[in-house]
């Protein structure tokens, strides 16, 4: 008999029920009780404004991508930015810091000051294939998926929005993760209605599917199928735009979690890829409703600058309604960053991250001519 290869046993390993234990820690949160902490919430202090005022004016004349944390000094915050960082990391992965004079300065300004403090954070890394660097998050209007992609079920006949798509709408957006280490959202101003941060711990998650569906976590370490599509990709039904990743995984006893229910009806849809099995549809839906149940709402208000750790936390948004004649028409401005500080990822999650050493650049969408 022939010795079986090494990715025979690898998966053999992968599919086999695992000796599972909980997750600790302060990242590991109920919604609940981190409502009414104050763990994850700073204050910029009343001289950071004559700082950023000063660091913005050297930088008036140039384009704010090329803005380097050498060109923005930040020296009585630095203090500050390094403690949200650990905060982040090893922490409980969320976190809000209030306090930014958005009013202060007109967009392209507001870019410049919030892209040189994002340099003290981390590294921004690009958000989609032509190299954006930050993304302004309003509602682009009913043409958004013409514009940026949909993707079509040619079996069904039917087609939904891609999640870059998604996120340029005024609908909700389910609980997911960006493909970032740390994911920044500036509030420049408010929607009218709606519009609220939902942030749910997913090593909770974790446990909570432990000690009701054990069989069901052994199902969340198991390859599935995503979409490369409105990413990478512009392919939408071959298996080169597909790739397969765990939506759990653990290295060194820390915690990754790296989903997208968008990408993976996405993937469905491809002639060649493999179908979702009767338990992994189950072990997404049971994903979904402990997250709802143990998330909790965040509302961010103008100058709120919140930050999230992709790999312990899911996000999503309540649908929203702007107005604009009143000034509350929602304007948030993302950066993606790769952080100094962060985790090594389990083997296999190279498909994704690139790369999955400890403090290592990593994340954020290849840059392909277009």
């Amino acid at each position: 008999m022939a010795e079986p290869k090494a990715r025979d046993l690898e998966n053999v390993l992968r599919i086999r029920p695992m000796t599972r234990t909980p997750l600790t820690g302060p990242s590991v949160w109920q919604g609940r009780d981190i409502a009414t902490s104050r763990r994850w919430i700073r204050d910029l202090p009343p001289s950071a404004v004559a700082e950023l005022d000063t660091a913005l004016k050297a930088v008036k004349n140039r384009p704010w991508q090329e803005i380097t944390r050498a060109d923005f000094p930040l020296p009585s915050l630095d203090g500050l930015l390094d403690d949200i960082a650990d905060e982040l990391e090893n922490g409980c992965g969320i976190m809000k810091l209030r306090g930014f004079p958005v009013d202060r300065y007109d967009e392209d300004d507001l870019r410049r000051l919030y892209f040189g403090l994002g340099t003290h954070i981390g590294t921004p890394v690009f958000q989609n294939r032509s190299g954006e660097l930050m993304r302004a998050i309003r509602d682009e209007g009913a043409h958004v998926g013409r514009t940026y992609g949909q993707v079509q079920d040619e079996n069904k006949g039917t087609t939904f929005l891609s999640s870059y798509a998604r996120t340029l709408t005024n609908g909700g957006l389910r609980f997911h993760t960006d493909r970032t280490d740390v994911v920044g959202l500036l509030c420049v101003r408010q929607a009218n209605k709606g519009g609220v941060s939902t942030l749910a711990s997913t090593p909770a998650i974790h446990n909570a599917i432990l000690a009701r569906r054990p069989d069901l976590l052994d199902v969340l370490f198991q390859d599935y199928w995503r979409s490369r599509f409105g990413e990478e990709g512009t392919t939408r039904t071959t298996r080169e735009s597909a790739y397969p990743l765990p939506i759990f995984g653990l290295r060194d006893g820390k915690f990754t979690s790296h989903y997208s229910l968008t990408f993976i009806e996405a993937a469905e849809m491809a002639p060649g890829v493999p179908k979702l099995s009767d338990a992994q549809k189950e072990a997404i839906d049971v994903l979904m409703k402990t997250a709802q149940e143990l998330c909790f709402e965040m509302t961010l208000e103008p100058g709120d600058l919140q930050l999230i750790n992709s790999h312990v936390t899911y996000h999503g948004r309540t649908p929203f309604e702007d107005d604009a004649t009143s000034g509350h028409d929602r304007l948030l401005l993302r950066l993606w960053l790769s952080m100094h500080n962060n985790r090594a990822l389990p083997r296999g999650h190279e498909v994704l991250w690139r790369s999955i050493e400890a403090g290592k650049l990593r994340g954020g969408i290849q840059q392909v001519a277009i």
